[in-house]
C-alpha cells in the first residue's frame, strides 16, 4: 500500500490530471506513514481542542484528516478536489448535510472557495436529498457515489447535483458473481452499458449533472465510454493507457443521446418507484 501510495503522487505529477478525489482507504495508508505524520498529529489535536465526547472527537479529526489530504492534492491539480462525508451516516440526511457543511468550512478556514471542492455522497435517497440542499441552500457542490442504477442516476439528476460517479467495475464485478457468464467484452459490460445509458438520458433532457465514470476493470472499459464527461482513472490503467497509441472511436457524445428514443421519467414518484424496485 505504500508503494501505491507514492505511485499515485508520482502519477499526478506525471499525467496532470486536472481533478482528483480522496479515497478512504489510501488516506488510511498514508496515515501510517511517518511522511504525513504531522498531518495526523494537527488532526487529532484539532478533534481534541474541539471537544465533546469521544465519537464526536472521532469525527471531528477524522474530517480534519480528510481535509488535510485534500489540501495536499490541491497543491497539485488545477481543479477540484472530492472529499467523502462518513459512508456511515448515508440515511441521515441532516447528519450528512452537517458533516458536509463542516468539511467545506475547514477547506474555507485554508482559504480554498468551496468552487474547489466536491463533498462525496452516497447516493442513497437521503444522500440524495442531503445533495438537493447542499447544492440549492448552501451553493456545495456534491460528487454522488455508490450508484449502482440508473434509477439513482434519475433522482440525482432531478436533484440537480454537480456530478455523479456511477461504478462501472462494481456492477460487472456483482454481474460476474452472481450470474453464470464471466467474461464480457468491454462495451457489453453491465457497468460500460449503466453508464452510457445514463449518459444518453442525460445528454436526451438536458440535465446539467456531470456523468463521471468510475471504478474501471480494465483499459477497454475505459475506451468503452470515449466521449463520457468525466472519468475516473486509477495510476495503473493511466499508465497502460499513455502507451497505447491505437485510435479510439468516440463512444458516448450527446448527439447520440439525443436521437435516443427514450421516455423521460420527470416525476417523483416513478423514480422513488424505481429506486425501490432497483435497490
Amino acid at each position: 500500500m505504500k508503494r501505491l501510495l507514492l505511485t499515485l503522487w508520482a502519477t499526478i505529477d506525471e499525467y496532470k490530471p486536472q481533478d482528483a478525489t480522496t479515497n478512504p482507504s489510501l488516506i488510511l495508508a498514508a496515515a501510517k506513514m511517518p511522511a504525513y505524520q504531522h498531518l495526523v498529529d494537527q488532526a487529532i489535536k484539532y478533534g481534541i481542542a474541539k471537544g465533546g465526547n469521544e465519537e464526536e472527537q472521532v469525527a471531528n479529526t477524522m474530517d480534519k484528516l480528510f481535509v488535510s489530504f485534500g489540501l495536499e492534492i490541491l497543491k497539485k491539480v488545477p481543479g477540484r478536489v472530492s472529499t467523502e462525508v462518513d459512508a456511515r451516516l448515508s440515511f441521515d440526511k441532516e447528519e450528512m448535510v452537517e458533516r458536509a457543511l463542516k468539511l467545506i468550512a475547514l477547506y474555507e478556514e485554508a482559504g480554498i472557495s468551496k468552487e474547489r471542492v466536491l463533498i462525496k455522497l452516497s447516493s442513497t435517497w437521503e444522500g440524495i436529498q442531503a445533495g438537493r440542499e447542499l447544492e440549492e441552500k448552501h451553493g456545495v457542490h456534491c460528487n454522488m457515489t455508490l450508484l449502482f442504477s440508473f434509477a439513482q442516476a434519475v433522482a440525482c439528476a432531478e436533484a440537480k447535483v454537480t456530478l455523479i460517479s456511477p461504478f462501472v467495475g462494481r456492477i460487472l464485478d456483482w454481474y460476474k458473481e452472481n450470474t453464470d457468464r464471466k467474461t464480457y467484452e468491454p462495451q457489453e459490460a453491465p457497468g460500460v452499458i449503466s453508464v452510457t445509458k445514463i449518459y444518453n438520458y442525460y445528454k436526451k433532457f438536458g440535465y446539467s449533472t456531470v456523468v463521471m465514470g468510475a471504478s474501471f476493470r480494465n483499459s477497454g472499459q475505459v475506451k468503452a465510454l470515449a466521449g463520457c464527461d468525466l472519468l475516473t482513472i486509477s495510476p495503473g490503467l493511466l499508465a497502460e493507457l499513455s502507451q497505447d497509441h491505437a485510435a479510439v472511436a468516440m463512444a458516448l457524445s450527446k448527439d447520440k443521446g439525443d436521437q435516443l428514443q427514450i421516455w423521460s421519467f420527470r416525476f417523483e414518484v416513478f423514480y422513488v418507484l424505481l429506486f425501490m424496485s432497483e435497490c
